[in-house]
């Protein structure tokens, strides 16, 4: 059972260096070594980009935190290197086309609830490693595995033209 759920702030270039690593391993810059000292096998993890305001997939982490400086991921600003790696196992993966705007889930989220509506993005821009609500983490993965579950790289249809495609005949998948 998860003793911590995360969400890991990435830039889409990094995440697509996780992403063609198979989702084994994901690498912490060195200033996040406290929180990295804290993640353990069972923890689940959820990917936030950044800069362009997705979820884009969740994890779970296989093992703790080691030191191992090899640059894999580009760094991101002025932040430290990236000096630790944690394995992981993916659990939801949406293509870059089905993305989650987290402006549709923000809202939602009891993490961002002490910043004004409007300046929800405001509580992931202190840290690249955050502890999430139990509670905000499977809403959004539900969201996420709801995309995956519809499959074939393709965003979710709205109910509306499945339920009249059932109707004219036409297969509804």
């Amino acid at each position: 059972m998860p003793r911590n759920y995360w969400m890991m702030i990435t830039n889409l270039e990094n995440f697509r260096v996780t992403r063609d690593l198979g989702f084994t391993v994901q690498g912490l810059n060195a200033h996040l070594q406290r929180k990295a000292q804290r993640i353990e096998p069972g923890d689940r993890i959820l990917y936030y980009i950044g800069g362009k305001r997705y979820f884009a997939a969740t994890a779970t982490a296989t093992s703790r935190y080691a030191e191992d400086p090899a640059p894999v991921w580009k760094k991101e600003g002025n932040n430290s290197p990236w000096a630790f790696k944690v394995n992981i196992q993916s659990q939801y993966i949406l293509d870059e086309n089905e993305f989650i705007d987290a402006c549709q889930l923000a809202p939602r989220l009891e993490y961002v609830r002490k910043w004004a509506p409007e300046d929800w993005y405001i509580a992931f821009a202190q840290s690249k490693l955050h502890l999430l609500p139990k509670k905000d983490f499977m809403l959004i993965e539900e969201e996420i595995r709801k995309i995956r579950a519809n499959g074939n790289g393709t965003k979710r249809r709205p109910k509306s033209h499945g339920a009249h495609r059932r109707r004219t005949g036409q297969p509804s998948g």
